[in-house]
């Protein structure tokens, strides 16, 4: 006996096994995002009109490269994650949900390299 509906065998669907995967994924960044953000609203505060060379000093410390680069990875895949369910629920299309998905996970990984290479070549 299957738990699929009569509609769901005829088109081939079943569970696709992610739903979860994904919502935990969400889950668990924004959970790593509480302290990261925390941290970086503190830092922001701190060097809020500080002199270049004094903030170049607090983001070459080891533990504040690797904090950024956290808080940017962390935020961005959380951004793409919460992007992606919008794309899926609220565009109809297929077409144009696959196109706005490969965009999404492109401008994800580009802003997060650039970003990573930015925070490197300060911290290195």
């Amino acid at each position: 006996m299957s738990i699929q509906t009569p509609l769901g065998r005829v088109r081939g669907l079943g569970s696709a096994k992610s739903g979860v995967e994904h919502f935990w994924q969400q889950r668990v960044t924004a959970v790593a995002l509480v302290p990261l953000t925390l941290w970086f609203v503190w830092s922001v505060a701190r060097y809020a009109g500080a002199p270049y060379g004094d903030v170049i000093v607090f983001l070459a410390n080891p533990f504040n490269a690797a904090a950024m680069l956290l808080f940017v990875i962390a935020g961005l895949y959380h951004m793409m994650l919460g992007v992606q369910v919008i794309i899926e629920d609220y565009v109809p299309s297929e077409g144009p949900k696959l196109t706005l998905l490969l965009v999404n996970k492109f401008a994800g990984f580009s802003i997060g390299a650039i970003c990573a290479i930015a925070v490197l070549r300060i911290a290195i």
